[in-house]
């Protein structure tokens, strides 16, 4: 029982706290509230001054804090509903990728063979900009939600199956040594040595490849979707509507943190062990 605890358990140094590495140097909650917050005060300042000093005639291109906040009040039914088919295509691209390039990680970074195969062809094909695929995708597949998903996956799969052959790889050897003295099976090995060792590297990829996902499916939604985020910006941008279109630029960046937010929170609630 010892030595399979021994196994499990990844021994991680305890976290620096942050007060100690700048002594005498610790807000208290207001203060660091204050500091979240700076930089969206000074630039929402900036933005207010550049567009009272800085008209570009009856129709800026630049609309006040204020026309946009109420161009994005007057479009909130409208985005919540580009929200709603934005998901439903992110949401699938998205789970595909992780969930294969988990599975597919995993099973190539604990095998050397599998690493002399597929690593070489990873290393042409990862960079490759997904945004090349979309004219093909559309083209071949027979509706656009399951090109987008294609395009969607596509961008979030490399980053996820490349940090999960890292995180399977980097697994110290006195766990696999371990491994084989209990006899684990291959699938045991997986799920309780290899994807908890992982998980950091796992989800420093699904970060990566959320980030990808929301820019890919704005930049397909451009080209033949009926509703959507990125829809609804290129529809305003296209009669010259600029207050909604800087509107909805607005929300899906808020659309994109929560998302993000919701990500870290399942890391930091997973990798408990880091704190």
């Amino acid at each position: 029982m010892s030595d399979f605890i021994a196994l499990v358990e990844l021994q991680v140094p305890a976290a620096v706290p942050a007060a100690s590495a700048e002594p005498g140097l610790a807000p208290g909650w207001l203060g660091r509230a204050l500091e979240s917050v700076v930089v969206w005060i000074v630039l929402l300042l900036a933005w207010w001054v550049a567009s009272v000093h800085l008209p570009l005639g009856d129709n800026p291109l630049l609309p006040s804090p204020l026309i946009t906040a109420r161009a994005l009040w007057e479009s909130l039914p409208e985005l919540w509903a580009g929200t709603l088919s934005s998901l439903t295509i992110l949401i699938p691209g998205f789970a595909l990728a992780t969930l294969l390039g988990i599975v597919s990680g995993l099973t190539v970074g604990t095998s050397a063979r599998l690493q002399r195969i597929f690593l070489p062809f990873a290393k042409v094909a990862g960079p490759v900009p997904p945004t090349v695929y979309i004219p093909y995708a559309i083209a071949i597949l027979p509706t656009f939600k399951l090109s987008a998903i294609f395009v969607v996956f596509i961008g979030a799969f490399w980053p996820i199956f490349q940090n999960a052959v890292a995180g399977a790889h980097a697994l110290e050897q006195r766990y696999r040594d371990n491994a084989r003295i209990l006899g684990l099976t291959r699938f045991e090995y997986q799920r309780r040595v290899v994807f908890p060792a992982a998980l950091p590297h796992i989800f420093t990829g699904m970060a990566v490849g959320l980030a990808f996902s929301f820019i890919l499916l704005t930049v397909a939604e451009l080209f033949g979707a009926n509703a959507g985020l990125g829809r609804f910006v290129q529809y305003y941008a296209d009669f010259a509507d600029y207050p909604k279109m800087v509107a909805g630029i607005l929300y899906t960046g808020l659309v994109t943190f929560l998302a993000m937010t919701i990500l870290d929170g399942v890391r930091r609630r997973s990798l408990f062990w880091l704190k």
